[in-house]
């Protein structure tokens, strides 16, 4: 079977109970001070997205999950990892 190819995005964020200045910051300065009282909280992370070819969009998710891993794209003592095919 030939490899077909999947995009595959990667968000690095960080854990639910460490502070995240950048959020804290955007959504203070910007998002309260625009007068959007209705938000109450905002995380920011980073969004990675990949073109992968592989076998089949499991494939193409081990992979990607493994290259995070391997390569330390993120930290796991400080962040969460999310990998997800998205076509």
């Amino acid at each position: 079977m030939s490899p077909s190819s999947f995009i595959v995005e990667v968000v690095v964020e960080n854990k639910p109970l460490a502070r995240d200045p950048e959020g804290e910051t955007i959504h203070r300065n910007l998002i309260l001070k625009g007068g959007y009282s209705q938000v109450t909280n905002v995380r920011a992370g980073k969004l990675l997205r990949m073109n992968v070819e592989a076998s089949s969009e499991e494939d193409a998710k081990q992979l990607v999950q493994k290259l995070c891993d391997d390569l330390r794209i993120y930290n796991p003592a400080a962040h969460i990892c999310r990998v997800r095919v998205v076509s």
